[in-house]
Parts: C-alpha cells; sequence; structure tokens
C-alpha cells in the first residue's frame, strides 16, 4: 500500500528573492502566481487526487484553492506544512541578512543552527514528516495534494533521497512546482522533481 504525495509550492509573489517572509501575515499571490496557481489546477485535475492539504499560510492558501475547486474537494489546512519559523528574521531582507554571523552559520550548517527566536531545519523536518506519516496512515492507497513552501518541500526530498538536512541547498523547488513523492511501509521514492513544464505559457512579465 502506498501513498502519493503531490509536493506543491505556492506560486509567486511580490517579495520572492527579496525578503525572508517565513511565517510573516499579508504575503500573497501576485498576478504571475495566481496564473501558475491556475496552470497548477490544471496540471493536477487529473490525477485523481483524494484530499488537498495546505499551509496556513496565506500565499499557500491561495495556491491550493484553485487546485481544489478544480477537482470539487475542500482545502484542508494542515499546520505541518506551514513554512520554517524563522523567528526574527521574519520580513527580513536579504540584503540585510548578510553579514550575520548566525545567518552565515544557517547557510553552512543549517541542521544545527536556529534562527534567532525559530526553529532549526532538523526540527522543521521532523514536524513535517510526522505530518505526511499521519496522513499515509489516515489515507492508505491514496493521491494527495499538499502546498507548501520551498525549504519545507526540499527537506522532505532530502530525507527520501537519504540526504542530510543541509544538502536542501543541492537541488531547486521553484515557484508553483511540482514534486511527486511515494510512501510506502518500504519506505520512500522520488518520482519527479520540481516540475514546471506544464508553467511554459505563462507570461514572464506577470510579476
Amino acid at each position: 500500500m502506498t501513498t502519493t504525495f503531490f509536493l506543491v509550492r505556492h506560486g509567486a509573489h511580490d517579495r520572492l528573492g527579496r525578503t525572508l517572509c517565513g511565517r510573516m501575515p499579508g504575503v500573497v499571490l501576485g498576478p504571475e502566481g495566481r496564473a501558475q496557481a491556475d496552470a497548477l489546477a490544471e496540471r493536477l485535475a487529473g490525477e485523481g487526487l483524494a484530499a488537498v492539504y495546505v499551509s496556513p499560510l496565506e500565499r499557500a492558501q491561495e495556491t491550493a484553492a484553485p487546485v481544489a475547486a478544480r477537482v470539487g474537494l475542500a482545502v484542508e489546512t494542515l499546520p505541518a506544512l506551514t513554512e520554517i519559523d524563522f523567528g526574527e528574521w521574519s520580513g527580513r531582507s536579504f540584503d540585510a541578512l548578510h553579514g550575520d554571523p548566525v545567518w552565515t552559520g544557517w547557510n553552512q550548517a543549517r541542521h544545527v543552527t536556529r534562527p534567532p527566536g525559530g526553529e532549526t531545519a532538523i526540527e522543521a523536518q521532523g514536524r513535517v514528516l510526522r505530518g505526511l506519516e499521519a496522513l499515509r496512515e489516515r489515507h492508505g492507497e491514496a493521491r494527495l495534494a499538499l502546498v507548501s513552501h520551498a525549504d519545507i518541500i526540499k527537506l522532505v526530498i532530502a530525507h527520501a533521497l537519504g540526504l542530510g538536512a543541509d544538502a536542501m541547498q543541492r537541488f531547486e523547488i521553484g515557484p508553483a512546482s511540482v514534486s511527486v513523492l511515494v510512501l510506502g511501509a518500504w519506505g520512500a521514492k522520488v518520482e519527479s522533481l520540481n516540475e514546471r513544464a506544464f508553467l511554459k505559457d505563462i507570461p514572464k512579465d506577470m510579476a
């Protein structure tokens, strides 16, 4: 018995690449992100989804809504899918963080470095993996969409590939991408990573 998870990163917003948003409120999709969410809905429409689970944060909720609507399901919020808690770093620009020794430590050894007032990558990884295992036990043989955040998805993939948490920086999880993970009693396997080809028709100047 296996459970298939479609791990979806939320769509683009106007702070992308400039601000470490973390769990700050008010981060919503821009025009490009909304177009990406609609494209995701079409990409996942034929996958036989049994449920759509989503992080509590607005940008993930807005991405999940058209996916769930397209397949006639309700959106179910799952706190385990929320972004890493970056504590005092949340809302700061990447430029402002540059030169902070703790930030440097985070980027060199995320498994042991704690953002001020936040959580380590290992803590975030444990939280999301427990959430996925609970979903596997709940749904059994099923196909589920999980809308979350880049680092959270990277931590799941790294674990499935037998890599340490710091290996999350070795691969990309782009906005509105889909990665497919299968879990069974025997373990985990990655079927696809960072699918984005279905977004090719979205104009690049929609930000």
